[in-house]
């Protein structure tokens, strides 16, 4: 699932942490980050970042199990759904908590 927000007073990675992400590292402009659901590895919310001028792009998934061969990244992931657009909203309203000022 992907969705905009307003560009934070804080920098990506701050907000990140303050959304209870870990990041996990980066894929081009993009910043990689997860939020486990349990005390295990899976499930867990996996989120790219991307900081464009005046807006934050989200790429939302839900990795249900780690990829299942070895050098791949296919995994058994859920792009919709009730507990996506939760997680999206969740994000959203934490997010605009955060927002610059108003002009």
């Amino acid at each position: 699932m992907k969705f905009i927000v307003k560009k934070s007073k804080e920098n990506v990675l701050s907000l990140m942490r303050r959304l209870g992400y870990t990041p996990a590292g980066s894929r081009g402009e993009e910043l990689s980050c997860f939020r486990r659901l349990d005390v295990g590895h899976y499930p867990r919310f996996h989120l790219f970042v991307k900081q464009e001028q005046d807006k934050v792009i989200f790429s939302l998934h839900l990795d249900q199990k780690k990829p299942s061969y070895a050098g791949t990244t296919a995994h058994k992931g859920e792009y919709q759904g009730e507990i996506i657009q939760r997680e999206a909203d969740r994000i959203k309203k934490i997010a605009a908590g955060f927002e610059g000022p108003k002009i």
